[in-house]
C-alpha cells in the first residue's frame, strides 16, 4: 500500500484527534496537538497518508535559532514497525532544513522508554534535563544536528 507524506490540514488534524487511541493507545494527548501548529506551521506539520487513512504523522516548527522541534510524532497501532516513523522524521527533517533549520530536537518523559529507544536509532543524542518541565519533573531531550543544505 502507497503511503504519501504531505502537509497536515485543518481536517487531518480532526481526523487524528479523532483516531486518537489508535496512535497513542491509553495515554490521553490530546491537549498537546494543537490547532494553531497545523494553521501556522503547515510545512513542518505533516501527515503520512494511505487508502485506508492517517497511517502517521508528525506535528512540529522551526525555531527562530534554526531548530526543528518536533512537538508530536505517531504512528498507527497497525503501522509501528514499518519504518514509517523514520519516513516521518526524514521528512520533517527536510521541511525544517528548507525553513533554516540547522538541528532537530525533541523531548519526552523520562519514562518513555519506547520513544527513548526510536530516537537514539534514528541518531538523535539524549540527554535528561532535570526540572525541563517544572520543579522535578525531568525530560529526556533529543537533539540531532542537520547537514546544511547544499
Amino acid at each position: 500500500m502507497e503511503i504519501d507524506i504531505t502537509p497536515a490540514g485543518v481536517a487531518d488534524f480532526h481526523r487524528i484527534l479523532a483516531d486518537h487511541a489508535r496512535y497513542w493507545g491509553e495515554r490521553d494527548l490530546r491537549s498537546l496537538h494543537l490547532l494553531a501548529l497545523v494553521q501556522e506551521f503547515g510545512t513542518t506539520c505533516l501527515v503520512a497518508r494511505a487508502e485506508d487513512g492517517i497511517r502517521g504523522y508528525v506535528f512540529g516548527f522551526v525555531t527562530p535559532d534554526g531548530t526543528g522541534y518536533a512537538h508530536l510524532i505517531a504512528t498507527r497501532d497497525d503501522t509501528r514497525g514499518s519504518g514509517l516513523g523514520r519516513r516521518l522524521y526524514a521528512a520533517f527533517a527536510e521541511a525544517a532544513e528548507l525553513q533554516g533549520a540547522r538541528r532537530l530536537k525533541a523531548i519526552t518523559s523520562v519514562a518513555n522508554t519506547g520513544s527513548i529507544a526510536f530516537h537514539r536509532s534514528v541518531g538523535f543524542d539524549v540527554s535528561i534535563a532535570e526540572d525541563y518541565n517544572g520543579p522535578g519533573r525531568p525530560m529526556a531531550v533529543f537533539r540531532r544536528d542537520l547537514p546544511l543544505a547544499s
